[in-house]
């Protein structure tokens, strides 16, 4: 099973999506014509639009413009992140910031958290503004906790945890959560596809570290080994160095960086392997996502319940 037949319910919903998305791309501007044009020559898998859809079971204007915005800021934050990581490809094509520049990357961003909230004032539901509001703070705060922690051998794995959960989950717990408040879903049910997305989103972020690691680039669009480049110390690595010696703390250390030869990270990713790492990670996102499948069957109502089942699966059950 893959992404499209889990989407398969919420086919007609996406597919308005799309249109919609393509119309709020349009500008006068020359150069928000040009970026959007690039940017929708590699669109991605519509993750969080598509969780908000199917915690919602609706298609009413107030669930579209909320997906509209949360894949608006999802964007965004990609936007900023490929700036700060200094990224050069990003799904298989150039980045903003590689292609043009930095500031126009940081500005284009910008501008699409601006685009975001004015369509969430459209739809008229103040508990999605709070929501969208307090996930926008939390990922900026786990952006800035990753860039403090970045080259730190030192980094635990409750800080890594924290960040991911900032950096990623939230905006997976938001668009749980606001596809639930786009229903009229009571607050338990509200509270409960949250902690869904949450423990969704970590599964799914760990395992996009694996993949940088022991992924295929023709599939995942990124060069491997992007993390260790930018001196991002991940879960895998973490885990392997808990239970390395120093030496090789020290070694990584060195190594580690923007100019890092392919044998050394060969060498970093045979560590890893060797102690541990791979297998660690892949059973943590499994947890996590044996905890999002518990949640949400608790909730027997809700009509996507397979679906989101499957999604929560296929995060941790994936190579791209």
């Amino acid at each position: 099973m893959d992404f499209s037949q889990v989407f398969d319910p919420i086919s007609n919903q996406l597919e308005r999506f799309e249109t919609r998305y393509k119309e709020i791309l349009q500008s006068d501007s020359v150069i928000i014509r040009r970026i959007t044009e690039h940017l929708m020559g590699a669109s991605g898998k519509r993750l969080r639009p598509a969780l908000l859809y199917l915690t919602s079971g609706k298609d009413n204007d107030s669930a579209l413009y909320a997906a509209l915005a949360v894949e608006l800021i999802h964007t965004a934050t990609l936007l900023h992140d490929d700036v700060i990581d200094e990224s050069s490809t990003r799904r298989g094509i150039d980045t903003v910031n590689y292609k043009w520049n930095n500031l126009i990357s940081v500005l284009m961003g910008d501008y699409f958290f601006a685009k975001a909230f004015g369509l969430l004032v459209k739809a008229e539901k103040p508990d999605l503004m709070t929501s969208f509001a307090a996930t926008t703070e939390r990922v900026s705060v786990g952006e800035l906790n990753q860039a403090f922690y970045t080259g730190n051998f030192d980094i635990d794995e409750d800080i890594y945890l924290q960040i991911i959960a900032d950096k990623t989950a939230s905006l997976f717990a938001c668009s749980a959560e606001a596809g639930a408040i786009c229903s009229g879903q009571d607050p338990k049910t509200c509270d409960m596809l949250k902690s869904f997305g949450e423990n969704l989103g970590l599964a799914f972020q760990i395992t996009d570290d694996l993949l940088d690691l022991i992924g295929e680039s023709t599939k995942t669009g990124k060069s491997l080994g992007s993390d260790i480049r930018e001196g991002w110390v991940t879960l895998p690595l973490i885990y392997a160095l808990r239970n390395g010696n120093a030496e090789h703390k020290k070694r990584f250390q060195g190594i580690l960086g923007a100019d890092i030869a392919q044998s050394d990270l060969d060498e970093v990713v045979g560590f890893v392997r060797k102690n541990g790492g791979i297998e660690y990670a892949e059973q943590k996102a499994k947890g996590y996502v044996e905890k999002a499948i518990a949640i949400v069957r608790g909730l027997d109502g809700l009509p996507t319940r397979g679906a989101l089942e499957n999604l929560a699966t296929l995060a941790a059950a994936r190579d791209k």
